[in-house]
C-alpha cells in the first residue's frame, strides 16, 4: 500500500512538473520528458520550430512529422508556446526511487524463491542442448542414410556384373549350340547323301549282275 501511495504521489508531482513545456523554448531533454515523445521526435520538434519559426498555438505542434491527433491528446495538457518551461529535473529525480521500489520486490521474491530465480539458466541451457542433439541426430541420419547408399550402389554394380555375366555365358552357349546344331545337320545330309548313293550303286550292281546271268544262261 506505502509503494502504491508513493507511486501515484510521484506520477502527480511528474505530471505537475511537465505541466508547463514550453514547445519554442524547450531543451531536447525537455521535451524527451512529454509522454510519447521520444529523442527522434524531440528533435524533429526543434528541426520544426527552427525552420518555421515559434508554434503560434499548441495545435500546430501535429504539424510536425511523427505527431499525429494520439500523441497530441497525451501531451495537450502538458504544452504550451508562452512562458517558461518548468524545470523536468524532479520527475528525473523520481525515477530512482520508482526503480528501487521495483527492486525491492525483485529482491524479495529472488530470497524466497531461490529455486524458481535458478530456472531460467537451466531452461536457457536446454535449447542449446536439445540443437546439440538435434544436430546430432542429423548427423548419424545423414551418415546412416550415406552408408546405405554405398552398400545398394554396389549391390546393384554386383548385380549389373553377374547379369552381364550370364548374358554372356547364355550367348556362348546358343552359339555354340547352333554350332553344334549345323555341324549335325551337315552330318545328316552327307550321311542321307551317302545311303542315295550308296542304294543307286547297289541297284545298278544288281542289274549289272542280272544281266550277267542272263548272258549265261542264252549259252
Amino acid at each position: 500500500m506505502k509503494r502504491f501511495v508513493l507511486f501515484i504521489a510521484a506520477m502527480l508531482f511528474a505530471a505537475f512538473a511537465f505541466a508547463a513545456v514550453n514547445i519554442n523554448t524547450a531543451s531536447k531533454q525537455e521535451l524527451e520528458a512529454l509522454n510519447g515523445i521520444g529523442p527522434v521526435k524531440a528533435q524533429a520538434i526543434i528541426d520544426y520550430r527552427n525552420a518555421n519559426g515559434p508554434f503560434k498555438s499548441i495545435e500546430d505542434i501535429m504539424k510536425v512529422k511523427g505527431i499525429k491527433e494520439g500523441e497530441f491528446g497525451k501531451i495537450k495538457g502538458d504544452i504550451a508556446v508562452s512562458g517558461a518551461t518548468t524545470p523536468v529535473a524532479p520527475s528525473t529525480a523520481a525515477a530512482p526511487q520508482k526503480s528501487a521500489e521495483k527492486a525491492a520486490p525483485a529482491k524479495e521474491m529472488a530470497k524466497t524463491e531461490p529455486a524458481k530465480s535458478a530456472a531460467p539458466a537451466s531452461a536457457s541451457s536446454t535449447p542449446a542442448k536439445d540443437a546439440k542433439a538435434e544436430k546430432d541426430a542429423k548427423a548419424a541420419a545423414d551418415k546412416e542414410a550415406k552408408a546405405k547408399a554405398k552398400e545398394e550402389k554396389a549391390a546393384k554394380t554386383k548385380a549389373d556384373k553377374e547379369a552381364a555375366a550370364k548374358a554372356k555365358e547364355e550367348k556362348a552357349a546358343k552359339a555354340k549350340a547352333d554350332k553344334e546344331a549345323k555341324s549335325k545337320s551337315t552330318a545328316d545330309k552327307e550321311a542321307k547323301s551317302k545311303s542315295t548313293s550308296d542304294k543307286s550303286k547297289a541297284a545298278t550292281d544288281a542289274s549289272a549282275k542280272k544281266d550277267e546271268e542272263a548272258a549265261k544262261a542264252k549259252k
